[in-house]
């Protein structure tokens, strides 16, 4: 049944991958794929309640991202409805393409520190949307966004699913993942952003000569400034939220998109209906890509098969018992988790290793934390940054497969031996 079951995944992951040139959409590969894994698994077993408790904690995991995703699109939709990415487009003068994918990069970077990787994706491929005409190089752009949004999210205890399990678990503490691992991540994002700022030099930003619908409607410098900084603010205090209540991101990011509703709501209190009806959060909510969360959807029931099968703990157990050496093992689940999610990757080396054998703070949690988190750059399906920005700006997987993964790689490759330079 196993050997079946990676044979289906490994054939919904083709599928996915060629999307393009067998003209199927990925979601539809994704759903497809999902429910025969499930079927299968199913029938297969004869404990019909251990298999309905198994696709329970999967649903929860899955609904929880998924929720999140929505109400951080949503978000970022009525500030675009707004147009309050104004704010931040207007005071960025630069012509030249390679300064200002520096300058987003570098934002990417931080910001996904705060946030997260996810979040940061949405929003920062939101704003080059604005300011770049070229479908190619807004491609560009977001290959890079999601390698500086996935380097940023390594080296915060916050930034990526991760790193924030690692540290519910005890394997590392903030301030050490900060110190040691932020060098390592800034290089993993250095080294591609040479290369490619080297590939666009001489070009120059070819700004978006349409002005897109407004309906008629336009919005005061008020509305723009308070829905930009208030959307902002909503999503900058979800790692906040987290820390204080302990309950899940999704459930902060809600609340703030309901603040954001009310707010909204009271803004446009006095407008017509028709005004109101542009900028409202009901509308900016019919906006939302939702074939991208229905993949998404997808793709991680699929994934969880794998997880329960424990298909992910046995590779997990024959790389220790084969390669032996741990900084060899660890690189090999960064780039594995190029292929299927880290978060079941990283679940399945938490209990493999022992607290007791390996304190907080050992090598190999701080540099599981960081292959985990960046190696998911290599491919366009091997991190939920890469997942949305292939939603938002339907890049092709063997687009990015030509384009950025090699830049990944060479990126995570030298990152990892800046890090192991740094722990010697």
């Amino acid at each position: 049944m196993v050997t079946l079951l990676i044979i289906i995944f490994a054939v919904t992951y083709a599928a996915i991958a060629f999307e393009h040139p067998l003209k199927i959409n990925k979601s539809a590969s994704a759903l497809l794929g999902a429910g025969l894994l499930w079927a299968i698994y199913a029938l297969a077993s004869s404990d019909y309640a251990q298999i309905n408790q198994e696709l329970s904690t999967s649903l929860i995991g899955t609904a929880q991202i998924v929720f999140f995703l929505m109400a951080a699109m949503a978000i970022v939709e009525v500030v675009d409805a707004h147009q309050g990415f104004d704010v931040v487009t207007a005071r960025i003068n630069t012509q030249s393409l390679p300064m200002l994918l520096w300058i987003i990069c570098w934002v990417a970077f931080f910001l996904s520190s705060i946030l997260d990787n996810l979040t940061t994706t949405i929003v920062m491929i939101s704003l080059v949307r604005k300011l770049l005409d070229s479908r190619e190089d807004r491609l560009f752009f977001a290959g890079m966004i999601v390698i500086a949004a996935n380097a940023g999210g390594a080296w915060s205890p916050i930034g990526d699913v991760t790193t924030t399990m690692l540290w519910i678990g005890g394997q590392i503490t903030p301030l050490a993942i900060i110190q040691t691992l932020f060098l390592p991540s800034m290089v993993n994002l250095l080294t591609p952003l040479l290369v490619v700022s080297w590939m666009l030099r001489g070009k120059s930003v070819m700004a978006p000569t349409h002005i897109e619908s407004t309906d008629g409607f336009s919005t005061s410098a008020f509305e723009r400034n308070t829905m930009f900084f208030l959307g902002l603010g909503v999503l900058v205090a979800v790692p906040a939220f987290k820390t204080v209540t302990h309950l899940p991101p999704f459930m902060g990011v809600l609340l703030g998109l309901g603040l954001l509703w009310l707010v909204g709501d009271l803004i446009h209190k006095d407008k017509s209906f028709e005004a109101r009806n542009h900028l409202d959060l009901s509308t900016a909510l019919s906006r939302i890509d939702m074939s991208s969360i229905v993949f998404f959807i997808g793709i991680l029931l699929a994934v969880s098969i794998l997880e329960h099968t424990h298909v992910l703990s046995s590779l997990a157990a024959w790389l220790d018992e084969t390669v032996g050496r741990l900084d060899l093992i660890v690189l090999l689940i960064g780039l594995v988790s190029a292929v299927v999610d880290n978060v079941p990757l990283v679940a399945a080396s938490m209990g493999m290793y022992s607290l007791e054998k390996y304190p907080a703070d050992s090598f190999i949690w701080e540099f599981l934390a960081y292959c985990a988190g960046t190696g998911g750059s290599i491919l366009i399906i091997g991190s939920a940054a890469g997942v949305a920005a292939m939603g938002i700006e339907k890049i092709d997987f063997v687009w990015y497969l030509k384009k950025i993964s090699g830049l990944a790689f060479i990126g995570y490759i030298a990152g990892a031996l800046v890090y192991i330079a740094e722990f010697a």
